[in-house]
C-alpha cells in the first residue's frame, strides 16, 4: 500500500494514463512499456526514492495486471413490466 503523497499522485497519473491508452486501442504489453519508461524517468531523476519507486511498480503492475480494471460494463437489460 502507498502511502507518500507523491508517491500515490504518481500512482494515480500512471493509473489514468493506462485508462486512456486502453480506451485509445493500446493493450497490456504497450502499456507495459509505458509504465517501464515512467519508471526508468523517475529512477534517473531521482524523484523519488527507490524503495518508493519499486512499490510504485508492484502497485502499478498489480493494477495493469488485474483484468477487472479494463472490463468495459455492460448495460443492464431493463425489465419488461407489460
Amino acid at each position: 500500500m502507498l502511502q507518500d503523497t507523491q508517491t500515490i499522485r504518481y500512482y494515480q497519473r500512471l493509473t489514468d494514463a493506462f485508462a486512456e491508452l486502453w480506451n485509445r486501442g493500446y493493450r497490456t504489453d504497450d502499456m507495459r512499456m509505458y509504465l517501464d519508461g515512467y519508471l526508468a524517468a523517475l529512477r534517473h531523476g531521482n524523484i523519488i526514492e527507490p524503495f518508493l519507486i519499486h512499490r510504485l511498480e508492484e502497485e502499478a503492475s498489480r493494477y495493469l495486471y488485474d483484468g477487472s480494471n479494463f472490463a468495459v460494463p455492460q448495460p443492464q437489460p431493463q425489465p419488461d413490466y407489460y
